[in-house]
């Protein structure tokens, strides 16, 4: 395996395990699963920074080019979940569920759901039940930072030391995040600190930052020995506080836990990337977590709103048995989705080559705002949702 191929596998290793962690989370089986969203944003952060850096020490930035790709890359897919999902909650979920759902698709179609839910007061810990769209504030915070950072690289990359002062930008926002979600996780609601674009940027900027010349060229002195043992203590944090913390009751999470997650899994990616042959790299390479990482974009679209709508109807499965099929549902979901629609418009292939992709896209969210429109909201008050089977 070239080492270009064997960095791609560990990263894709990685995105499956961020994402395992993730559904065993909202599966009530891990209880600090929900920090593979922070392994999520360093990825994104390491990935686009490198990407954008690449094509300035190329000589220039294209800033459209890049747009149309993550747009090419993360819209179809997120359409597609979005357009399928309110009929199946008008179809099998509760009143709740669709009034919430109807209330919340423009601010998903808009990529600002995190603000909608803040601006709301609506508690990720306590409310996001009742939400079939309430793991999109995710997606929101990553396209929020694509929007605004590939701006802020395209400028301070102009200079003669770009990387040195792009890597100082990123290290410095880290901290400035920091400090505001420390502020803001006093509050009894964290819903702010927890889904604030502001202090979620942390983990989007330390992965920024292990992107630049600065820290690779450091990472590149580590003894290969040296990284393994790093990597070893670093997978391990990480797998503890996966098991151990406790969402927003965990008493550090807003003073600097958060951080310190994001930045042992931004140390664990640059050795990982740039220290060649690691143990760890091999092992995030494995064919499971690869093959999991794969589909890992479309398997955390598909599977909050699977959970929301199956869960309550395989109580006779018992916990495992349930989480199991609805695990499973997702992953079919999953597959299908990246097969025909994510692969398709993101390589130019067959139906969606040429303009036929975007055209196709646009036609499907049309079809998703007729859905909304025809959709009747229920009355207000409406409808229950039985949340014992989850979490």
């Amino acid at each position: 395996m070239s080492e270009r191929r064997a960095h791609i596998a560990a990263l894709d290793g990685l995105r499956g395990f961020a994402v395992a962690a993730v559904l065993l989370f909202h599966a009530g089986l891990v209880r600090g699963g929900f920090l593979g969203v922070d392994l999520f944003f360093v990825l994104s952060g390491f990935l686009i920074t490198g990407l954008l850096l690449g094509e300035a020490g190329r000589g220039r930035t294209a800033l459209g080019a890049f747009w149309a790709r993550r747009a090419r890359r993360l819209l179809p897919a997120l359409v597609c979940a979005v357009v399928v999902t309110v009929p199946a909650t008008w179809a099998w979920g509760t009143s709740t569920q669709l009034r919430f759902a109807l209330d919340d698709v423009p601010w998903v179609g808009a990529q600002a759901v995190n603000w909608h839910y803040i601006t709301e007061q609506i508690g990720y810990w306590n409310a996001s039940d009742t939400r079939v769209f309430a793991h999109l504030w995710s997606i929101g915070v990553e396209w929020q930072f694509y929007l605004a950072w590939p701006l802020v690289v395209a400028v301070a990359a102009r200079g003669r030391h770009a990387e040195r002062v792009v890597a100082w930008l990123a290290g410095t926002g880290a901290l400035l995040c920091l400090a505001l979600m420390h502020s803001l996780g006093a509050a009894v609601d964290t819903t702010r600190a927890y889904e604030g674009t502001d202090t979620r940027a942390a983990a989007l900027l330390l992965g920024a930052l292990v992107a630049t010349a600065p820290v690779r060229d450091l990472a590149r002195r580590v003894p290969r020995r040296a990284a393994d043992l790093v990597c070893l203590v670093l997978a391990c944090a990480l797998a503890s506080a996966w098991a151990v913390t406790d969402g927003e009751k965990a008493p550090l999470l807003f003073q600097g836990g958060l951080f310190l997650h994001s930045l042992a899994a931004a140390v664990l990616i640059v050795l990982m990337t740039h220290v060649p042959g690691t143990r760890a790299a091999r092992a995030a390479g494995g064919r499971l977590p690869r093959r999991l990482g794969e589909v890992s974009y479309s398997l955390y679209l598909w599977h909050w709103p699977v959970y929301l709508l199956l869960l309550p109807r395989l109580s006779g499965l018992g916990h495992l048995g349930g989480a199991a099929v609805a695990i499973g549902v997702s992953l079919v979901a999953a597959e299908v989705t990246k097969r025909l629609v994510e692969d398709p418009v993101r390589f130019r292939a067959g139906w969606a080559r040429g303009r036929r992709g975007p055209v196709s896209v646009v036609a499907l969210g049309l079809v998703g705002a007729a859905l909304w429109v025809a959709v009747p909201a229920p009355a207000q008050g409406a409808g229950t949702v039985d949340v014992s089977r989850l979490r």
